[in-house]
């Protein structure tokens, strides 16, 4: 009879560990972003409590597993991009939205900061209808309550294949601080970010 309670038992909790995992499963989600060099994406977001990982990668092109270089000489496609993972009980999309925003230019075309080319555009890649609607709205609220005169050119798209990038290029400002801070600040971004947001302006 104890042996039969201690299966009985153990298959409870096998079947409540299965389901605790699927529930785990089920309070992730997908974000995607594309705002220049993704070396300066990562760490706005890495910040934030409920984000789960951030990698760089490649998306919204034709080519199927693009090398830096292929992306980087244009013709791809893809943009530079970040792909957030997150919990949305602890951080809404919403506020990656917000994050994303003032961590980019977004009255420029095929361009952000010193990098120019397509695969340098900004853009809000949605994973669902209800990422979509946020996105479409918070561009119009951005757009009456802009600090800036230029119109905004940021696209908003279906989210595609995702690639992630070679391992040298995940976390990078944490790999190499001095050269990541030579180069955003060789670059103008911070300045640029400056310019446009002021106070609120990323980093």
């Amino acid at each position: 009879m104890r042996d039969r309670l201690i299966v009985a038992l153990c298959f409870i909790l096998t079947l409540l560990g299965t389901a605790l995992n699927c529930h785990a499963a089920q309070t992730t989600e997908k974000a995607t972003f594309a705002g220049g060099c993704f070396w300066c994406m990562e760490a706005p977001f890495d910040k934030l409590d409920g984000v789960i990982s951030v990698t760089s990668g490649y998306t919204g092109g034709n080519v199927k597993n693009p090398s830096y270089e292929q992306v980087s000489a244009g013709g791809t496609g893809h943009a530079e991009a970040v792909q957030v993972v997150f919990n949305p009980a602890k951080v809404a999309y919403s506020r990656l939205l917000d994050v994303f925003w003032h961590n980019i230019d977004p009255t420029v075309k095929d361009r952000q900061f010193c990098d120019t080319g397509h695969q340098y555009r900004s853009g809000i890649f949605y994973h669902n209808a209800e990422q979509l609607k946020a996105a479409q709205q918070s561009k119009v609220a951005l757009n009456k309550n802009k600090p800036f005169k230029q119109p905004i050119v940021t696209e908003i798209v279906a989210a595609t294949e995702f690639y992630p990038a070679e391992e040298y290029h995940q976390h990078y400002y944490k790999k190499n601080p001095i050269r990541y801070k030579y180069y955003r600040n060789a670059c103008g971004r911070d300045n640029r970010l400056k310019e446009l947001w002021g106070n609120s302006a990323g980093h």
